[in-house]
């Protein structure tokens, strides 16, 4: 279950269980038994003293109520844009990742590759060093030459940042 849908749905639990609650707590109507105007406001007293802490327990509940269905209304009218954005961006994260999972394997041959590829030109050099004389003798010329430049192509990364460097062989 998505958490949107898991909030929500904790949202409309504690509505109901507030409803049925504020349902059960009930205060009695004032009904004073005298016509005189003091007997009145005294009912009136007696009655708000004896039910405050019932009232004020009942005002927090409505309070709660309107609050919940303030964010319940909230959510459930989120556009389906936003969610749906939120959504493209949970995808995109996962495809990023599964991409950076392809361009490292990638990157882990290209430095095998690499690796293979200086051994050789290493070996070539070996084979150039032991017969340039006497190519030189026989030829005038050198056999290979600019060994001094041969690079080859390194990838490295810091974590977020990669770079493919020239190692020279």
């Amino acid at each position: 279950m998505e958490p949107l849908q898991a909030e929500i749905d904790a949202i409309r639990s504690q509505l109901e269980a507030l409803k049925q609650e504020r349902e059960s707590l009930k205060v009695d109507p004032v009904l004073p038994s005298y016509d005189s105007p003091e007997a009145i406001v005294e009912a009136y007293r007696r009655h708000a003293r004896e039910t405050s802490q019932m009232s004020a327990e009942i005002k927090g509940i409505d309070d709660a109520i309107a609050a919940l269905e303030a964010k319940l209304k909230q959510l459930v009218g989120q556009p389906l844009e936003l969610l749906q954005r939120q959504r493209k961006q949970n995808s995109l994260e996962q495809q990023l990742d599964e991409d950076k999972q392809r361009a490292q394997g990638h990157a882990e041959r290209i430095n095998d590759l690499a690796a293979e590829l200086a051994e050789e030109v290493q070996a070539l050099k070996a084979i150039a060093d032991e017969i340039s004389t006497d190519y030189w003798q026989l030829h005038g010329k050198p056999f290979i030459t600019g060994f001094s430049r041969v690079t080859v192509p390194h990838v490295r990364s810091d974590g977020a940042v990669w770079t493919i460097v020239n190692k020279v062989v």
